[in-house]
C-alpha cells in the first residue's frame, strides 16, 4: 500500500475530530469552507488508508463512580505464560490498558476502580492469575497531561 499523504485539510479534519468525533462533517466544511461531500470523501479515504480507525466515546470515569486509576505492573514467573496471562487479564473488566513490555515488568495495566478496596480487590484477581510471580502497584493521583492532539501536531510537523 502507498504511504498516504495528509495535507492541511486532512490535518485540519482530524483536529476537529480528535476533538470531538461526533462533530458533524457539515459543522466541519463550514468551518474549513469546503463542502461535506469533500470532508466525507477525504475521511473515507483515510479510513480506507488505515489512518483513522473507527471511532471513540470518551466517558467520564469519576461521574460514573470510577475515578480510581492504578497502574499494576506484573511479573510473571516465565515470560511463555505471556499468552495465557493476557487472556485471563482481558476477563477483568476493571483492567482498562495492558501492555506487553521490557523491562521491570512483563505486563502493565492500568486499572479504574471505584475506591481503594475495589482497587485492592482488581489487584487480588491479578495475583491469583495462574503464571503471575507478583504485581506491584503505583496509585495515580491525577491524570495531568492526556493531549491526543499534541503528538498528532508533532506528528505532522515532522511530516513535511
Amino acid at each position: 500500500m502507498a504511504k498516504f499523504k495528509l495535507d492541511d485539510i486532512d490535518r485540519q479534519i482530524l483536529d476537529m475530530l480528535i476533538e470531538n468525533t461526533r462533530t458533524p462533517f457539515t459543522d466541519i466544511a463550514k468551518k474549513l469552507l469546503i463542502s461535506a461531500g469533500t470532508v466525507h470523501v477525504r475521511v473515507k479515504k483515510m479510513e480506507e488508508a488505515g489512518i483513522i480507525i473507527g471511532s471513540s466515546l470518551t466517558l467520564d470515569y469519576e461521574k460514573l463512580g470510577y475515578a480510581f486509576i492504578a497502574y499494576v505492573g506484573v511479573f510473571l514467573q516465565n515470560t511463555s505464560q505471556t499468552k495465557f496471562v493476557m487472556e485471563r487479564i482481558n476477563q477483568i473488566p476493571f483492567v482498562t490498558v495492558a501492555h506487553v513490555t521490557t523491562g521491570k515488568f512483563n505486563i502493565f495495566c492500568k486499572i479504574r476502580a471505584k475506591n481503594t478496596n475495589h482497587a485492592k480487590d482488581v489487584i487480588y484477581q491479578l495475583d491469583d492469575i495462574e503464571g503471575v510471580y507478583r504485581t506491584e502497584t503505583m496509585i495515580s493521583l491525577e491524570e495531568s497531561l492526556n493531549d491526543k492532539k499534541r503528538l498528532m501536531h508533532s506528528i505532522f510537523q515532522h511530516q513535511e
